[in-house]
């Protein structure tokens, strides 16, 4: 297969973004998909993109996350079940409703999440983490992913996170059960729009994966303070852009 020039576009997209999202629990699937709609791929073409990329490269960063001690294995397989539904479902519905509308919604409620996340950070406030809430919040992250391109690691890693869950577990724990939304989202796409825009795919998978190990190292070595203040600054300011946008 002849690789177009813009394949090593797709390359620096995938390894930027799962930087981010290996070491801060979210962001692949935001970034990537609003660049290759930037590109011109129609959204139901970018999520399908991305979502097979992140089948490669969400099993990579869950393996390493898991290598580096960053993931509770029962917590996950709770957000992984309902996760899978929601995607599922959403992948599904994508090619026939239009979600648009849903989105400066969810935003708002991601800017008011990471909001919290700073002031938590700032106060420095730690408490044992609540448990519970993990079907509704996999559900509606996994749909939300599916019709969006994107928003499982917000969703997931920040409620987590807000529920005084330790950083670098909320993290790992959220890259890990993503592989199985990703694959679930990715066999629904694949059989509703097939596979086009395969050097895309590829340039993404390719740059993931090699940022997929050092990004979950990073992760288990930022303090758990300064790590939640990235993680609320990243969504407070994606948040703010898609609302603007």
């Amino acid at each position: 297969m002849d690789l177009p020039p813009e394949f090593f576009i797709f390359v620096a997209i995938g390894l930027a973004a799962q930087l981010v999202d290996g070491a801060l629990g979210m962001a692949y699937g935001v970034t990537s998909a609003s660049l290759l709609m930037a590109f011109g791929l129609p959204p139901a073409v970018a999520s399908a993109s991305v979502h097979a990329a992140e089948v490669a490269t969400t099993g990579v960063s869950g393996l390493s996350h898991g290598l580096f001690g960053n993931v509770d294995r029962k917590l996950m397989w709770s957000l992984v079940l309902p996760g899978v539904l929601g995607a599922v479902t959403g992948a599904w519905l994508l090619a026939s409703v239009d979600w648009r509308w849903l989105r400066p919604l969810v935003a708002a409620y991601l800017l008011a999440l990471g909001l919290v996340l700073l002031w938590r950070a700032w106060r420095g406030q730690r408490r044992s983490p609540r448990q519970g809430g993990n079907v509704p919040l996999g559900l509606g992250a996994g749909f939300l992913d599916a019709v969006g391109g994107g928003g499982w690691g917000p969703l997931t890693t920040g409620h987590l996170m807000a529920r005084h869950l330790e950083p670098r577990i909320a993290i790992g724990t959220a890259n890990a059960a993503e592989f199985f939304i990703s694959l679930a989202a990715s066999v629904v796409f694949l059989a509703t729009l097939g596979l086009g825009h395969v050097h895309v795919v590829l340039g993404l998978l390719v740059g993931g994966v090699v940022a997929a190990p050092f990004a979950a190292w990073l992760a288990r070595r930022i303090p758990a303070r300064p790590l939640m203040a990235l993680v609320g600054l990243v969504i407070s300011a994606v948040s703010l852009y898609n609302l603007l946008r």
